[in-house]
């Protein structure tokens, strides 16, 4: 599926190089991968540092958590 993708935009990027001026080449090309990268479900990177701190802090509570539960576990099995 990449490998057409990518055949399609090397073949797209082509007739925009053939059929435009050097200034309008640069604008159509990113209007071409801009439609590609579309298709592609990509994130920007900002919201994968989003993303990235959010997982951070769910980890770091999991732990927290993990550890409140090991602790009530080893109450609840010492004998009173």
């Amino acid at each position: 599926m990449r490998e057409k993708l990518l055949g399609e935009i090397a073949a797209r990027l082509a007739e925009v190089a053939a059929a435009n001026p050097a200034q309008d080449f640069e604008k159509n090309a990113r209007a071409v991968l801009a439609t590609a990268f579309a298709r592609l479900d990509l994130v920007t990177r900002e919201e994968f540092d989003v993303q990235s701190e959010v997982l951070a802090r769910a980890r770091k509570r999991l732990a927290e958590l993990e550890a409140k539960v090991a602790a009530l576990e080893a109450r609840s099995a010492t004998p009173t």
